[in-house]
């Protein structure tokens, strides 16, 4: 199971960078040694909660079109709702 968290983590970062994704925030809790960054891009944001050294225990958030929370669990959850989202724009 680690092998596909660590492949998600690996290819939702290399996906946002060819998108041109931008880290607006970025916050750890040292005590627990997790970070919270915050990416967007246009009108489309999304989170990801990562522990130090376990990219295998990253969770992403990220919001639908409509508004609705979106549980990242494939790159295709996370390509979906920022299509919706993108093609919403005018």
């Amino acid at each position: 199971m680690n092998k596909i968290s660590n492949s998600l983590h690996t290819k939702v970062h290399k996906w946002i960078d060819a998108i041109g994704f931008r880290l607006n925030a970025s916050q750890t809790n040292n005590r627990s040694h997790i970070t919270t960054n915050h990416y967007f891009f246009e009108t489309f944001n999304f989170f990801e909660k990562s522990k130090k050294g376990h990219p295998e225990y990253t969770k992403i958030l990220c919001f639908d079109a409509y508004g609705e929370k979106v549980n990242v669990k494939s790159l295709l959850d996370l390509q979906v709702a920022f299509f919706e989202n993108i093609s919403q724009l005018k």
